[in-house]
């Protein structure tokens, strides 16, 4: 049995000889450290830049489930800028009304019972993205009724007067690049091909052509309900790819692209779902885009920050699989210098520093 002095002079001894070997380098490894605290940047131990680039990012104002931060317009201009400074060129706005909450003075929404919106956020957000260069994405109107009944045929009636009356009133932005079909699905839920496929019709024949896309989830084993972290049985790649198939042959001539959420799955399964999402947007000719969510569905709380290396692998998947896009849910709360959450610019300053950006 080895004594207290025997074992203290074995380590003094073993620590002498790591600091002089070769693979330490002795003094310069002391050099090394002094030289990362003088960059004060984060010293990574793995390779830079090998995820796929967020370019595009949801605009999150009506929304049920994540904290309002009640911006004005010197805000979001501020956040426009640190959108583009990362080279974020694409931002949709994720829903223009839900239930009775809007985003832009409706007249046939007002008449349904919806309530004024203090300021026009849609003109805002148009106008931001005509500066900055970017692509706006308009996102449809979510009544709830699908929420509430699991039928998506609700959401016909009221977005065939929305979108002709938004395409009249805000189609002369040089930003106006789109159409997001907000309504999320992830197995194949009533109505769904017949409902995605009339609204992205109409959503084209108005503006002469225009690209929409959707962001479904994956019915994975994180697909759980409010703060349960109990894992489900998810479902398997084979059926995720059956139900997909079906979904994608009935709808791939009026949608151009699929974002699913990368949020459901785990992250040792996002190789696998990510290639079937990608074999099957390569079969019908549509854009590959990944949702990368920017907060963190393995806590207890709703929602924070995801945490830099999940969002890293996640990110990296992506790029393994091809990917065309990456946007993620979203920047501003989750991601932003200026978020309600500290944690946020922290994330931001990770991203940077990973991109050497």
């Amino acid at each position: 049995m080895t004594d207290r002095r025997t074992f203290l002079k074995t380590a003094t001894a073993l620590g002498a000889a790591v600091a002089a070997s070769p693979i330490m380098g002795g003094c310069s490894a002391k050099a090394e450290k002094k030289n990362i605290i003088e960059t004060a940047e984060t010293p990574l131990i793995v390779p830079k830049g090998a995820g796929l680039k967020i370019t595009g990012t949801f605009l999150d104002e009506i929304s049920h489930d994540i904290p309002h931060q009640n911006w004005g317009l010197k805000e979001w201009d501020q956040d426009f800028q640190n959108m583009k400074a990362i080279g974020i060129d694409t931002v949709i706005m994720i829903r223009s009304g839900y239930r009775k909450f809007m985003t832009w003075p409706s007249k046939y929404l007002l008449g349904k019972g919806c309530y004024m919106p203090s300021v026009d956020l849609l003109e805002m957000y148009l106008s931001l993205a005509d500066k900055y260069d970017m692509k706006f994405y308009f996102g449809l109107y979510d009544s709830g009724k699908y929420w509430d009944t699991g039928d998506m045929a609700y959401e016909l009636e009221s977005n065939k007067y929305v979108i002709e009356e938004v395409w009249n009133a805000y189609g002369h932005h040089k930003s106006f690049q789109g159409w997001y079909i907000s309504t999320e699905i992830s197995r194949k839920t009533k109505n769904c091909i017949e409902t995605f496929h009339e609204m992205g019709k109409m959503c084209k024949d108005i503006s002469n052509g225009l690209p929409t896309f959707i962001s479904p989830w994956i019915d994975g084993k994180k697909a759980v309900m409010g703060t349960n972290l109990k894992t489900k049985d998810g479902v398997s790649v084979k059926k995720h790819e059956e139900e997909w198939n079906e979904i994608f042959d009935g709808i791939h001539d009026v949608v151009d692209a699929c974002a699913f959420q990368d949020g459901h799955i785990d992250y040792d399964e996002l190789d696998a779902f990510f290639s079937v999402n990608k074999k099957l947007a390569d079969k019908y000719g549509m854009q590959c885009w990944t949702n990368a969510e920017t907060f963190d569905r393995d806590m207890p709380i709703n929602f924070l920050p995801i945490k830099f290396d999940k969002l890293r692998m996640k990110l990296e998947a992506a790029a393994r699989c091809g990917y065309d896009k990456a946007i993620t849910f979203e920047f501003s709360h989750f991601m932003s210098p200026q978020s309600a959450y500290l944690q946020a610019g922290h994330l931001y300053d990770r991203y940077k520093e990973y991109f050497d950006i």
